[in-house]
């Protein structure tokens, strides 16, 4: 499915043969999830590269990532803006953060995917900015993002331990802001993504996550996206019909202290 360390693109760089090492386990971790889960097709990898410079997002261009994750917005635009010109070919942003309505405008400017919408106010901002981005484009007063040809996919981010801090709605209305996703123009509605709960096992939060998935898609069946695991659970999210994988650490080491 991939090349190995020897064959990474960038030659004699140090940092790209790291990336190319840590990216191989993980896919091999995935592959195993998958087959050993019985899934019919392999999660699609969402490497997030918060607080990692534009240079490792092209890096890993390279070595055959083609979805990168963030969840801040100012460093995901300025990163997006810089990857631009260091990347050659596909490559899809997805926003996996908890997300203020006013950072909308910004984030439909790069981003095809939100994996964290918990709130009906939020749904509403990122139709009006969807809107707004498609004026501006066809007025040329704006570079055409992602969105201004196709629709702006969103999840509903499921809460599944009460945490308010760590966003998602409650799983009683998961149906309710997916249909008005799907009804909002400019929006596509995706599925679900949840993060599993702290300090318990993952293997129950994901299983309740498929359930909801399943109910979801019993209103809006073209809604299969399950965005689940990160890098120390992967596996129980894989076993448990993760669509999408969202994998920092794992990928690209260990994140420097901020502040």
């Amino acid at each position: 499915m991939s090349a190995g360390p020897a064959a990474a693109p960038g030659g004699d760089d140090p940092r790209t043969l790291e990336l190319a090492r840590s990216l191989e386990r993980v896919r091999t971790r995935i592959a195993d999830a998958a087959r050993q889960g019985g899934a019919a097709e392999e999660p699609v990898l969402i490497a997030v590269t918060k607080f990692f410079p534009a240079e490792d997002v092209a890096r890993l261009h390279r070595l055959g990532v083609r979805h990168v994750g963030e969840n801040r917005d100012q460093e995901a635009a300025a990163k997006a803006r810089e990857a631009a010109g260091l990347v050659q070919g596909p490559l899809t942003w997805h926003f996996v953060g908890q997300l203020q309505s006013n950072k909308a405008k910004s984030v439909v400017r790069y981003a095809s995917w939100v994996h964290s919408v918990d709130r009906a106010s939020l749904v509403t901002a990122l139709g009006r900015a969807v809107a707004r981005h498609r004026e501006a484009v066809a007025a040329g007063d704006a570079v055409p993002g992602p969105c201004a040809d196709e629709d702006l996919t969103c999840l509903v981010q499921v809460s599944l331990d009460a945490e308010e801090r760590r966003g998602g709605a409650r799983p009683q209305d998961v149906v309710g802001l997916a249909e008005q996703i799907a009804g909002t123009d400019g929006l596509r509605a995706g599925g679900v993504m949840a993060v599993a709960p702290l300090g318990a096992p993952p293997g129950p939060a994901f299983d309740r996550l498929l359930e909801l998935s399943q109910q979801l898609r019993q209103s809006l069946p073209e809604a299969t996206a399950v965005s689940a695991g990160m890098s120390h659970d992967l596996e129980e999210a894989v076993a448990r019909g993760a669509t999408h994988v969202r994998v920092g650490s794992d990928i690209l080491g260990p994140r420097a202290p901020v502040g």
